[in-house]
């Protein structure tokens, strides 16, 4: 039996398109356990985000996890859910529909831009397949990680690299690895936190939280640490910020390995306990508002900071629709596509040429 299948049908003189894809994290389809179980065996089930031998892993995520978490992560779900449904899902459409009109107005109305999530769906690989179908023989992945980790990003080149194992005609891949320190992407940021401090005034600290990775993988190599203090750095700056004035964190610790350190909440207790009235936290490794910044940090980070003393707690929205974060994105596929978007106006000026001469001919017989 051929490894190949589900290939279109070639015919000489179709135009070829580029497509866009980008990549979340994911999201359950409803709050509910039932809903949980799948999403979670497949994101932890992953060898890039738990990396323990599978003989070791298997029995504990399938025989104590799956059966204990589901209903656990269904609540904290539920407490941030909407009437149009998860709102990472939510905001991500919403780029992907601004980004379209962004990328048509600076002449690039035959991109084709979609989007997939990493677990959940739609799926890596469903979005590919439809990008195939629409003869998109240039394909740039975008994954929505600032930062690169090995966990996150790398585990997009992989899934992306296990759906082409069976294509036979493969198109021209391109991944946008990281954008940590764009200059846009700094500016995005900053304009979302200096229009809620316009709006609330300033804290005594703001806390940069991003999402942890167990220690090890600095150890190893993986970039994700040093990209993170980037960041950082470079958004104080823009913020004219002291040193003293920010701070970085790691959120959302998983298991009884050590994970990057300081943790967000135990530095919000901390401050409350040292006297700090006010703080204010960005996340600016999370391109959309979801469970990590709208239910930990917003609700469980605010209650333990209060809780250990602290006065006043603002969760500063993630870059989500923002009109500066879509420009990002569309000077990214602007600058990995250039060539590329040249090359695909002057295959569709030849295709008019080749259609024109056919009427021509046609028209003297």
């Amino acid at each position: 039996m051929s490894r190949y299948w589900n290939e279109p049908e070639y015919k000489h003189g179709t135009p070829t398109k580029t497509g866009v894809l980008l990549v979340n994290l994911g999201t359950p389809e409803a709050p509910t356990a039932q809903a949980l179980r799948p999403y979670l065996k497949q994101f932890l089930s992953d060898p890039r985000v738990i990396e323990l031998p599978k003989l070791l892993w298997w029995p504990i995520l399938n025989g104590i996890i799956l059966n204990t978490r589901p209903a656990k992560s269904a609540k904290k779900y539920a407490s941030i859910w909407t009437d149009a449904g998860s709102p990472l899902k939510i905001y991500t459409q919403r780029q992907v529909t601004l980004l379209k009109g962004w990328l048509g107005v600076k002449g690039h109305p035959n991109l084709v831009v979609d989007y997939a999530m990493r677990y959940g769906k739609p799926s890596i690989e469903d979005r590919l397949n439809a990008l195939k179908a629409q003869n998109c023989t240039r394909i740039l992945i975008v994954p929505l990680y600032p930062q690169y980790a090995a966990s996150a990003t790398g585990s997009v080149m992989d899934e992306v690299a296990r759906c082409m194992q069976h294509w036979r005609n493969v198109p021209e891949l391109r991944m946008v690895r990281s954008y940590h320190n764009r200059p846009s992407y700094i500016d995005a940021l900053a304009k979302r936190v200096e229009e809620h401090f316009a709006q609330n005034g300033r804290p005594e600290k703001l806390i940069m939280s991003f999402h942890g990775v167990p220690k090890f993988h600095l150890t190893k190599g993986d970039p994700y640490h040093c990209e993170c203090h980037v960041t950082a750095r470079l958004l104080g700056e823009r913020l004219g910020l002291s040193p003293s004035q920010w701070q970085l964190t790691f959120q959302s610790r998983f298991g009884r390995t050590e994970w990057l350190k300081p943790y967000t909440q135990e530095t919000l207790e901390q401050l409350a306990k040292g006297g700090v009235n006010r703080v204010d936290v960005v996340c600016p490794g999370f391109a959309s508002d979801c469970l990590e910044t709208l239910e930990e940090i917003a609700l469980e980070n605010r209650h333990a900071f209060m809780a250990a003393g602290g006065k006043t707690f603002h969760a500063i929205p993630c870059l989500n629709d923002h009109p500066q974060w879509i420009s990002t994105l569309g000077e990214l596929v602007e600058s990995h596509c250039a060539d590329w978007l040249a090359n695909a106006n002057q295959d569709m000026a030849k295709l008019n040429e080749q259609a024109a001469r056919a009427r021509q001919a046609g028209a003297q017989q």
